[in-house]
């Protein structure tokens, strides 16, 4: 859980509005009001309890998916992991203001006081299970691919021979719909011909072929080529580690770095590295990696 509140507070660009994620239980602009009761108590209510009120968040950025696509653009990936979380997306509209009509400022501070008392919710359930000695673990932290399967848009199969052949894979999760995923698409295809000589390689996970959909398949390769992008694009299982990992995403492009062993290394990189200096911090992460399994050999 604390890896998907990592990638909450770090919300960039647009919202993953196609994912079974952003379905939950209640109101979906409204947040369930009343304090955890006693009979939640139980470590599996309050875990419960606790992706409920995520899956909550999620509806409200569904709700109004058009306006706060454009807060996720204006926000600034450095800042966005720290502090309040609903603070946060109200210093980032605060500070944009003039990009939004009244009507859509309005549907914001709404959305924000409601995520407001989520969020206190939310920390009201995550001190309960530190109490009862529930919370993760550091070691809890560490996110290991142990599987993976699916394949790739030529038809050949995936499996964690991925990771194994490469000292870092670079896998960017995006979809077909989204436009700052397509226009860092060429970026990419520059990064994974820098990156070969290291060991490395890049990937795309496109969300919208999950398991196998053709037509959605043939669309991500039409766009593919548009944009002169040559590395290896797979359509996942939903139910493979990495499907899963997918399915929690919420902003979107999402690029992560990938070891040998399969384990997800540091933060992922919310926004496009057609921004050159998410490029530059990127390569940094990268060559970090290769540094670190060259010295493990």
């Amino acid at each position: 859980m604390k890896t998907r509140k990592t990638i909450i507070m770090i919300l960039t660009l647009c919202v993953a509005l196609s994912f079974t994620a952003c379905t939950g239980k209640g109101d979906s602009g409204k947040a369930d009001s009343a304090s955890v009761s006693e009979g939640t108590d139980k470590t599996e209510d309050l875990q419960a309890k606790l992706d409920d009120l995520y899956q909550q968040e999620n509806q409200i950025f569904e709700k109004h998916k058009d306006v706060w696509e454009k807060v996720f653009s204006k926000m600034s990936k450095t800042d966005a992991g720290s502090g309040d979380y609903a603070d946060y997306l109200a210093s980032t509209v605060e500070a944009n203001k003039k990009s939004f009509t009244d009507d859509e400022l309005k549907t914001l501070k709404e959305d924000i006081e409601t995520i407001r008392g989520i969020e206190e919710q939310i920390t009201e359930v995550e001190n309960k299970l530190d109490a009862s000695g529930a919370s993760e673990s550091e070691d809890d932290d560490i996110i290991a691919f142990n599987n993976i399967s699916g394949k790739d848009f030529d038809g050949n199969d995936v499996d964690e021979s991925l990771f194994s052949k490469n000292a870092v894979t670079v896998m960017n999760f995006w979809f077909t719909g989204c436009k700052p995923c397509v226009a860092e698409l060429s970026k990419l295809n520059e990064l994974n011909d820098a990156i070969k000589s290291m060991g490395g390689e890049v990937v795309g996970v496109n969300t919208d072929t999950f398991d196998g959909k053709e037509s959605t398949i043939k669309e991500a390769k039409k766009i593919l080529e548009s944009q002169g992008a040559k590395y290896r694009n797979f359509a996942l299982d939903a139910n493979s580690d990495a499907g899963k990992y997918a399915s929690e995403i919420m902003a979107f492009p999402t690029t992560i770095l990938v070891d040998r062993k399969g384990n997800v290394v540091g933060e992922p990189m919310v926004g496009g590295i057609d921004n050159q200096d998410n490029y530059d911090a990127l390569m940094k992460q990268i060559q970090s990696v290769v540094d670190a399994d060259s010295a493990n050999k």
